[in-house]
């Protein structure tokens, strides 16, 4: 039984590290909460500016920062001014979708969920059809500067954002 508690903290401990990671963008909805102050609680999509209007700050730009990073430049713009040690929790509600397209039953936008590979991003597009190349697959992520695809695997992982193309075999 302990062996199973261990695991399964592990598991959970790995999942934190990987979503403390992530970066906001455009179609993330995100909720704050002051613990206490219910009238500083928000919930708001981002847009393509990534900017909020926060009560008592102003604009903000939550666009490439984390969730720690937002709960950080809550905590700091409330403290002193405002109130004396605030309790500033922030989460993502939900995701930005991913984009899949080429030889799948299904393409379209779908949401993300952390961890999610491409083999997964594939069954929820409905599968491959018959025509499909599991070594053709590329992934272009949101996150890279250049514009640039890169080879997949059924393995790979995939980000908020990210777009799969999954192209023809040749008989």
């Amino acid at each position: 039984m302990r062996w199973l508690a261990a695991v399964l903290l592990a598991l959970c401990s790995q999942w934190a590290v990987a979503n403390s990671d992530y970066k906001l963008g455009p179609g993330d909805q995100v909720q704050i909460r002051v613990f206490g102050q219910p009238d500083l609680n928000i919930d708001a999509l981002l847009g393509k500016s990534g900017v909020v209007s926060y009560p008592f700050l102003g604009e903000l730009t939550l666009t490439g920062l984390t969730v720690k990073e937002v709960e950080q430049l809550i905590y700091s713009g409330l403290k002193g001014d405002y109130l004396v040690a605030p309790n500033v929790y922030a989460q993502v509600i939900s995701y930005r979708p991913f984009y899949i397209h080429g030889e799948v039953e299904e393409p379209g936008a779908y949401p993300y969920q952390p961890g999610l590979t491409v083999d997964q991003a594939i069954a929820l597009a409905g599968g491959l059809t018959e025509r499909a190349s599991t070594d053709k697959i590329f992934l272009l992520s949101e996150q890279q500067q250049q514009a640039k695809r890169s080879k997949a695997s059924l393995q790979s992982q995939v980000a908020a954002g990210d777009t799969i193309k999954i192209e023809q075999r040749f008989f």
